[in-house]
This record gives structure tokens, C-alpha cells and sequence, in this order.
């Protein structure tokens, strides 16, 4: 494998940074602090083509590769990652399924839109009984001839209030089991479609999460993604690409508690001397520096596999395993280092350790993913 990034990937990255410290850093604090969602730069996201990054040119995206998203992802990641959840459902889950799976008349209406950052999408799977089971869906989708009549509630759907287009897994025919499974493409403001409240999280706080609620909302044919009975498949080929989008913020949120905590052991005297110099503190920074770079490369791998059309779900589930770990144990001993100050706001490693959690969970949790592994290695 070349380790060696191209010329374009190394100036996505650079512009990725470039944006992070200059328009995520110093709102960060405010916006978690109110759940804000940050509307403006995720505006700005898009113009700078962050909201599309894998998506062909023919349809407003920017024709990037996996590893370009990766890199792009941990830079935003480091900074503010309510901003790279959004961008991560938008990019992995939304656009690469519908330029994947769906209808060249669908691609046309949708994709231009999501990609430039002028609406927001959403993936509605998770259920109060079933969080990433995809086979146990409570959620109905009557056929009806030329419609389906769409009914139930989906559960900890990011961007929930603020997207405009939902892909929402849907049961059609409860016999056929997961073969009957369908994904609807649901547009805000169609009769019958509600959104919950905002869910007040420990971490992730600028990002949107609610509930949504079905009721007899009629969807058009021409809005089902791939032929009937597909959803299943769908669910599973766009969850194996969001886990890597979700390592790779889960990598961003562990080099940005990194980053913090090395300039802050320089600065920071204990006993005469910066504390970088005491052993305890130098041990912290090598088994975070350590399992930050294994953690990247796990990223990298899952990334290469996919653009190289290989099969990413063993690797994937891997990345986002290994990293999501990487990134609660960094940032607890980011807190650690910083001391008492590591407790407070402005010094923003706890807001870091509270955003970490959640990589642990969403997209599966560690749980699922060694369920994931231990399926591709025992195949």
C-alpha cells in the first residue's frame, strides 16, 4: 500500500483545517452549550464542497475519493464534530446511497441540493425497539398501487428538525421478513409527517436529533429507492460506508483532544518544570499519540478498500471499533492532563470527552461492530 497521500488529498486536508480553525473554532463552545445548530457553517460546508465530497460533478458533487473524505472529516472532527455528524449522514448515508441506488430522475432531484448545502438530509432506521436492526421494523409501508402509505416512528435521527429529505426504512410485506423491506424518500412538508422535539444530548449538542412520525403519509412509487424489497440491502451497504465516516470522526475527535493536550504539557508547570517533562504525563501523550496514528490507519484501510470496490465491512467495522475506543480513552486522559482545568468549558477537552461518547454508539455500537468482525473472519 502507498502510504504516501496525492497532491489533491493532501489540499482537501489543508483546506479541511484551513476551515475548521478559521469558522468552526470560535463559535464551538456557544453552540454546544445552546444546542445551535450551526446552519451558517454547515451553509459554508457546502459551498466549500464538503457536504458532497463523493458525489460525481454531474450532479454537484465533488468526484472525491473515500480517503480525501476520511482526511476531511477528522480535520472538522477535531474542531467541532456536531458539525461533522451532520456532515458524515450527509455525505455517507444520504448522497452515496441515492447516486448508488437510486433512479437517474431521483439523483437529478435530490443530489444538487444535498451536496451544495442548500438542504440537508437524513436516514431514518433506528426505532424505539429496534436501534440498527434493520430486520426488526415496526414501520409500515402499505402498498397502494401507485403509492405507499407510510406509518410509524423512527428514533435518533440526525439532523431530524433540519433536513429536508428523509430515506426512511420502511416494512412493506411482514411475510418476506428482511426481503420485505423497502426505503421511501421522504420530503419535509408532506402530509402526515411530523418531527419530535430535539433530544437534549450529553454530547454532539449543535447537531439535530429528534423524532419522526408517520401517519398515513402517502409516498410516491417514484420515490422508493431500488426494486421492491431492496431497503434491507440498501441499509446494510450505506451503514458499512457510515461507519467509516463515523471512524474518521471518531479519529478527528481523538487528535483534536491530542492536539490540546501536547500544547498544554508545554505550557503548564508543575514542580518547576512544564509537566511534558514529568514521565507520568509523557507516557499519556505516547499511548495517545500511538493509538491515534493505528487508529488513522485503520481509517485509511477502510477507506482504500472501499475506493479500490473491495469488500470494507469487515475493515470498516474495524476502524470505527478501534477508533471510537481511541477516542473516549484519549479525551478522558485529556481531561487528566489539562487537571482541574479540564473540567472547564473554555478549555474544550470536556466537551471533546462528551462528544467521544457517542462514537461508541451511533452507527452501531462496539457491540455490533464485533459482531460485524467476527462475521467477515469466520465467513
Amino acid at each position: 500500500m502507498d502510504f504516501q497521500l496525492t497532491e489533491e488529498q493532501l489540499a482537501v486536508q489543508a483546506a479541511a483545517r484551513e476551515f475548521a480553525q478559521n469558522e468552526l473554532w470560535a463559535g464551538v463552545i456557544e453552540r454546544d452549550e445552546h444546542q445551535k445548530f450551526p446552519a451558517e457553517q454547515i451553509k459554508k460546508m457546502g459551498e466549500l464542497g464538503f457536504m458532497g465530497m463523493m458525489v460525481s460533478p454531474e450532479y454537484g458533487g465533488g468526484g472525491m475519493d473515500t480517503v480525501s473524505y476520511v482526511l476531511a472529516m477528522e480535520e472538522i472532527s477535531k474542531v467541532d464534530a456536531s458539525c461533522s455528524v451532520i456532515m458524515s449522514v450527509n455525505n455517507s448515508l444520504v448522497c452515496w446511497g441515492l447516486e448508488k441506488y437510486g433512479t437517474e430522475e431521483q439523483k437529478r432531484k435530490y443530489l444538487p441540493g444535498l451536496t451544495s448545502g442548500q438542504i440537508i438530509g437524513a436516514f431514518a432506521l433506528s426505532e424505539p425497539e429496534a436501534g440498527s436492526d434493520a430486520t426488526s421494523q415496526r414501520t409500515t409501508a402499505e402498498d397502494k398501487g401507485d403509492y405507499y402509505l407510510l406509518n410509524g416512528t423512527k428514533n435518533w435521527i440526525t439532523n431530524g428538525t433540519t433536513a429536508s429529505v428523509y430515506l426512511v426504512v420502511a416494512q412493506t410485506n411482514p411475510e418476506l421478513k428482511h426481503r420485505g423491506i423497502n426505503v421511501l424518500i421522504v420530503e419535509k412538508g408532506m402530509e402526515g409527517f411530523q418531527t419530535g422535539p430535539k433530544e437534549n444530548k450529553l454530547g454532539i449538542r449543535g447537531s439535530d436529533t429528534c423524532s419522526l412520525m408517520f401517519t398515513d403519509v402517502k409516498v410516491p412509487k417514484e420515490n422508493r429507492i431500488g426494486e421492491d424489497g431492496f431497503g434491507f440491502k440498501f441499509a446494510m451497504q450505506v451503514l458499512a460506508g457510515g461507519r467509516i465516516g463515523i471512524a474518521a470522526q471518531a479519529l478527528g475527535i481523538a487528535s483534536g483532544a491530542y492536539e490540546l493536550s501536547l500544547k498544554y504539557s508545554k505550557e503548564r508547570k508543575a514542580f518547576g518544570v512544564p509537566i511534558s517533562q514529568h514521565q507520568a504525563i509523557q507516557f499519556k501523550l505516547a499511548d495517545m499519540a500511538t493509538n491515534i496514528d493505528a487508529a488513522r490507519l485503520l481509517c485509511l484501510q477502510s477507506a482504500h478498500d472501499k475506493d479500490a470496490h473491495q469488500d470494507y465491512a469487515k475493515s470498516g467495522a474495524m476502524a470505527k471499533l478501534f477508533a471510537s475506543k481511541t477516542a473516549m480513552d484519549t479525551a478522558v486522559e485529556a481531561v487528566q492532563i489539562h487537571g482541574g482545568y479540564g473540567f472547564v468549558k473554555e478549555y474544550h477537552v470536556e466537551r471533546m470527552m462528551r462528544d467521544a461518547k457517542i462514537t461508541q454508539i451511533y452507527e452501531g455500537t462496539s457491540e455490533i461492530q464485533k459482531i460485524v468482525i467476527s462475521r467477515e473472519i469466520l465467513k
